[in-house]
């Protein structure tokens, strides 16, 4: 790895950096990364460390699966990092997550134990799933339009009664949209017309960072109020409106609005930019974090853990 500068930032991946074989190799090295998968399996009474080994791939990106998997992963890789620089391990300035990579976040932040982050990403999961279930929904990877435009997008391919609307501002020309399988299938259609570069359906089980998934809120806001959180001891930017939160009913709030709302990660990392930070660690499974930051602004430093 990198030597990890002065303002440096740690990034945790979402939902879709998941692949077959994710963790495999750093178990194998690492007694510590080893010892974090054995205890997930144990907390959450199956094999996950089996399936993120040897899938199969449509086990693994189930929703259920793979937001634990990604937490675990990405915390394994931290564990991994501590063995054989704990200075690093502990360097970051300030974290964020993608989604599902904020509660990895708050785990590192010791916000969250990791016990209890575990825990609470297997519910969401969960509850994210049966909310997809009730309802023929989707995304679909917008490309090469201004957020304006894709706006407009979402106006045109939306229908009386349905859901589509901007769901992760990820970087300048790459944007997510949400909404019910009909208006998804029109944004695909109807994007080249409105001069996207490319339109792509999203392998995901729903609208998520919609309203429909709202029962998932409910259900998430029942799993929190029984979970201990600390004090952060760095700051966690927040997806739902790109800043630090510091009170626990407050991290609580923007967890559970996060299900529903969009993700304005484009603007999380902005922010941290103009704050000073000047090197990225993407810590966990895939290169997404870093991809987005080439876009966002190729000056930045980023590194990988693992690399």
């Amino acid at each position: 790895m990198a030597v990890v500068l002065a303002k440096s930032v740690f990034l945790f991946p979402g939902q879709g950096a998941q692949s077959v074989g994710m963790g495999r190799a750093l178990c194998a090295s690492s007694p510590a990364a080893a010892r974090i998968f054995e205890n997930a399996d144990e907390i959450l009474g199956y094999g996950l460390s089996e399936i993120c080994f040897n899938g199969p791939k449509e086990i693994l990106d189930a929703t259920e699966h793979s937001q634990p998997a990604l937490l675990v992963c990405s915390i394994a890789a931290l564990e991994s990092l501590r063995e054989t620089d704990p200075t690093a391990a502990n360097a970051a300035n300030s974290c964020a997550g993608l989604s599902l990579g904020e509660y990895t976040a708050m785990v590192y932040s010791s916000a969250m134990s990791f016990e209890d982050g575990l825990r609470v990403v297997r519910e969401r999961g969960l509850a994210m799933q049966e909310a997809a279930d009730a309802q023929p929904s989707g995304m679909v990877s917008v490309l090469g339009l201004e957020d304006a435009k894709v706006a407009e997008l979402c106006d045109a391919a939306r229908q009386s009664g349905e859901i589509m609307q901007i769901a992760n501002y990820l970087c300048p020309g790459n944007i997510a949209v949400s909404g019910h399988a009909a208006s998804c299938q029109r944004v695909v259609d109807l994007a080249e017309s409105f001069g996207a570069m490319r339109a792509m359906p999203l392998a995901v089980a729903g609208a998520f960072h919609t309203s429909i998934m709202q029962s998932a809120e409910v259900r998430l806001a029942r799993v929190l109020a029984g979970v201990e959180i600390r004090l952060p001891r760095i700051p966690v930017i927040s997806n739902v409106d790109a800043s630090p939160h510091f009170e626990a009913d407050d991290i609580r709030q923007v967890l559970i609005r996060q299900v529903c709302s969009p993700v304005y990660w484009y603007t999380s990392m902005k922010r941290l930019i103009e704050e000073g930070m000047d090197h990225f660690v993407e810590v966990g499974n895939g290169r997404v974090l870093r991809g987005l930051m080439k876009r966002i602004n190729r000056r930045i430093e980023c590194s990988g853990v693992p690399e």
